[in-house]
Order: C-alpha cells, then structure tokens, then sequence
C-alpha cells in the first residue's frame, strides 16, 4: 500500500501531525522532495519535535525512514538535528533511517548566494527561508550540484569540488562583490558533516522495490503545499521542487510505481509564510487574534504567518492537483473563539466572479467573496467522535467537503497524537 500525505494550499498544515498519527500503521515514511527550509511540528509523549529533514515517522520505533533522492540536504543540518533527537532518547540506527546517494547537498555557498540575492532584490525579495533551497535547485538542473553518494568516494569528491568551487566563486565574487571560498575549508565542512552520515546511505530505490514485494506499507510524506509547486504553485512565489503527491514515486527512488491513495492536508482556515498572493488575507487586530489562538509562527523560521479565512478556490485546486482521495482537516479547534466564521466561496477578478484559482495576475488582483457560518463558541480538543462536536462544527466540516470536492477523513482537534476524530 502506497500512501501520500500532502498539503493542499501554502505550507503548513499540519502534515507532520498527521504523518506522525498514520504512522503507526505504516512500516516506512519516506521524505521526497525539498530541504529543510520548512518544519514538520509533532508533540508526543517525549515531547515537541520540530523536523525540518528527517520524516516524521523518525519518532516511532518500529518505522524505517527514508530520505529519498529528490530532496536537497543541508548535511550540517542534518546532523544537527540527529543529535536533537538523540539527545531526547530517540534512537537512530541504519536500520531505521536511510539516505538516497543521489540526494543533493545543499552547501554553504548555496546559503550565502540566497541571502545575497535576496539583499539584491530588495523590496522584490520572495520571502525566501534564505536556507540555499532556490540556488541548490538550481545547481541541480545545471548539473552543478554536488550529491551525497560522492561523499563514499573521496578522491571523486575532490575532483567535483575542484570543477564546482571555482565556477560557484566567480558567482559570489562577481555578480555579488562576496570574498571567494576556500577549496580547503569547503572540502573540511563536507568531510566534518558527511562523515557521520555514511552509514545511513543507500539507494533508496532498491530498498523501497523489495519492500513493496513484501507488501510493506509506505507512506509518503511531502514539504510544503501544492500551491507551493515550482511548476502548479503561485509562481514565482514557490519553492524549487515538485510537492505533489504525483512526484512522490519519481523523489522517493521507485519512479515506476503508482500511489494508491492520497491524503490531502488542510487547515481548517488560511496561513501562508512568506510572499506571494494571499487573497484571504487578514491584518490588524483581526488578524492576531486568529495567529495567537492557532501559534502560527514558522516551524523553520520562527517567522509569524500570514493568516486568514479558508479559502474555497485554493482549497479545491490543491486538493485537485494532490488527486486527493480524502482530506485531513487540522486545527479545527484554534476556530472555537469565533461568533461567525466568514469562509472565502469565490474570488471577484476585475469586476468578474468565478469559483476557479486563478493564475498570473488575475491572482494578484482577486478580492474575495465570503460565506459566514455560524460558529460553536466551544472547546471540542477533548471530542474523539463525531457526535460529541457542536452541531455547528459539524455543519462547518460538511460545507468545506461539498465546497472542495473531497471527503474529510480525520479531524484534529489539538496538538497532541491523541486529539483527533476520524469520519469513517
């Protein structure tokens, strides 16, 4: 059984919750795409993780994670947060994590080239994480990047440093007016930081096709949200990589199997971090008033989130583009504080309705239309069964199904693993 775990709007859903609730049932999680410029928040008995690389099944036991090849790995990062987690009694072994060879490595001069270019733009910026995501992509297409499996075999590490370094260089010290790297010092952060990771690479893809003769189960789990998408998101407000649940065989390493099911994330209102059109956006009082009661602040960054209504457009296009089978329905609780919930049903674009997400600069100009549904004004973080939530929480889950096309499947209710109902 092949299983997908997305988000179906910005970012920030709540997919390592869910990831870490399903995955007590899954033999493997595997991470596909994107790097650590995004957080995967889960509270358990041990406490509260935040997870920027390793997949959220990394907190079970008795679950094989795996970082498959479409992610890009800032290994010093890595291994910063494999000593978290150890710190906190959790234990990592090769036999419970796995690392692709063909992953890319996300390196020191990808960091700096994001913050300077992002300086250079100015009030243009993108609102990047300013973690190398966009400049270690880009590497990769250019066939400039550097990839985990060289780091078994240092005298070709050696020769691909000598080939990138000096071309990455004249980029720093040309176009940015930045001092150059070092040959020796870059060689020493990959030998410090690699080193603890080779016992943990493999070919994931191997791995992945004899688990699945065995009839393993898998769950894949993605960064960010379909309108997060290099090729479908709100370019170019997007990340670099491919978050849909489309690409999670090819990022995994089994690029010819097929899922057979997908669920898609949703909050049970809008947030996004960063730039880019937010048609339902909130702001003043209004606006921290809905960021306090839900702590939307970055998992990664810290930053606060931009906050608002659902939106019903977005919504119903991410659950598309995710070929969403079912839907989790997180923070349903942060609502509770609410007399009306005013919830986004379509977009005016230039004097135009239409109930379609659209693209380009009908975006940036769509005001939104909103629908209020009369809110519960109770605390339901203690309900685990449908009949125990307010009739008008009901009425709110049924109308955001019918208005995006998909069955809710689980409905959190709180942070913790526990907090949640699942609709059969």
């Amino acid at each position: 059984m092949l299983t997908a775990i997305t988000g179906v709007n910005w970012g920030d859903e709540g997919k390592g919750r869910m990831v870490d609730l399903l995955s007590e049932r899954q033999d493997i999680v595997v991470r596909y795409q994107g790097g650590n410029n995004a957080g995967h928040t889960v509270v358990n008995e041990k406490g509260a993780f935040i997870l920027n690389l390793l997949p959220s099944g990394i907190l079970r036991e008795e679950v094989v994670n795996v970082m498959g090849p479409g992610m890009a790995v800032d290994i010093e990062h890595l291994c910063g947060e494999l000593d978290r987690l150890r710190e906190a009694g959790i234990r990592i072994t090769p036999e419970r994590l796995k690392i692709s060879g063909r992953a890319i490595i996300c390196m020191p001069w990808h960091k700096q080239q994001d913050r300077l270019e992002e300086d250079r733009l100015g009030d243009a910026k993108f609102g990047s994480t300013q973690r190398g995501i966009s400049p270690v992509y880009g590497d990769k297409y250019m066939k400039k990047a550097l990839r985990l499996g060289d780091l078994l075999e240092p005298h070709y590490l050696r020769e691909r440093l000598q080939t990138v370094l000096p071309w990455k260089n004249l980029t720093l010290t040309g176009i940015y007016g930045a001092r150059a790297l070092s040959f020796e010092e870059t060689l020493g952060w990959l030998q410090k930081y690699g080193r603890p990771l080779l016992p943990y690479l493999c070919d994931t893809g191997v791995y992945l096709e004899e688990a699945i003769k065995k009839d393993k189960r898998i769950l894949f789990e993605a960064q960010l949200g379909a309108l997060r998408d290099i090729d479908y998101g709100i370019y170019p407000y997007t990340s670099s990589s491919n978050t849909l649940s489309g690409y999670a065989p090819i990022g995994a390493g089994i690029p010819g199997r097929r899922l057979d099911e997908s669920i898609g994330v949703m909050k049970a209102y809008s947030t996004c971090v960063g730039e880019g059109p937010f048609t339902c956006e909130w702001f003043g009082e209004e606006a921290q008033a809905l960021r306090q009661a839900g702590a939307e602040y970055g998992a990664a960054t810290g930053r606060p989130r931009r906050v608002g209504p659902f939106d019903v457009p977005a919504s119903r296009y991410g659950v598309r583009l995710q070929g969403a089978h079912a839907l989790a329905l997180t923070k349903l609780d942060v609502l509770s504080y609410l007399d009306e919930i005013p919830v986004c049903t379509a977009y005016e674009v230039e004097g135009r309705l239409t109930r379609e997400f659209p693209v380009g600069a009908g975006l940036r100009s769509a005001k939104p239309v909103y629908k209020k549904l009369r809110g519960w004004k109770k605390d339901v973080s203690g309900c685990r069964r449908w009949e125990q939530l307010p009739l008008e929480a009901q009425q709110y889950i049924r109308f955001l199904e019918e208005q995006t096309g998909a069955p809710v499947r689980y409905v959190s209710v709180g942070a913790h693993r526990e907090a949640y109902i699942r609709l059969d």
